[in-house]
């Protein structure tokens, strides 16, 4: 396999040797072929979400079976969260607690309308992201929760900057740069970029 597993640009998290073995499609043979893939499998996932009704979004299950549905086509692992450590997002051991704590602080946000229903999405998706709960795909899962979330709280999903945050580009650096403001709680440009 050629460049498949080169060093990943932009953030993007590298896989351990284990979790790459667990490619499911032998015919992959480029970066190239993967994002097409995976983007094919993630489609498929969000249209499982959305066609769903009455669904508990804020429950363990749905945070792992929704990451399933989006990468479960292309890798073995999704679906499950991360037994290794990354460059980034809290020690693996943590997870569990942690996704158990941001599913219940986000029910109370919503029920004491702690906040605007954007910013509640949006906290959710940064939260999540910080989380980092699976080997890999966790962006792209948060911002299809948070666009979940901000639909069942009746608003219109996210624009994401409307382009494609695979892209290694000036849009995904602005992603970044959110982001990490909002690791030092000023949630404003994440909010902003949600929008954009």
């Amino acid at each position: 396999m050629s460049d498949v597993f080169g060093q990943p640009e932009g953030g993007a998290t590298p896989l351990t040797a284990e979790e790459k073995r667990d490619l499911k499609l032998s015919y992959i043979a480029s970066r190239g072929e993967l994002n097409v893939a995976e983007q094919e499998n993630i489609a498929r996932g969000q249209d499982w979400a959305t066609r769903r009704r009455r669904r508990e979004l804020l429950s363990e299950k749905f945070v792992c079976d929704l990451h399933r549905r989006m990468l479960g086509d292309v890798w073995k692992w999704a679906g499950r969260l991360r037994s290794s450590e990354r460059n980034l997002g809290i020690p693996h051991w943590e997870i569990p607690v942690a996704i158990k704590e941001l599913l219940a602080n986000a029910r109370t946000w919503i029920t004491t309308e702690a906040y605007a229903p954007d910013e509640i999405a949006v906290r959710f998706h940064h939260r999540l992201v910080q989380i980092h709960p699976f080997p890999n795909g966790n962006g792209r899962h948060a911002r299809l929760m948070a666009d979940l979330l901000i639909t069942e709280l009746g608003g219109k999903p996210f624009s994401w900057g409307r382009g494609g945050l695979r892209d290694h580009g000036e849009l995904r650096r602005r992603y970044i740069a959110a982001l990490q403001a909002a690791d030092h709680h000023d949630i404003q440009p994440l909010l902003t970029f949600s929008r954009s």
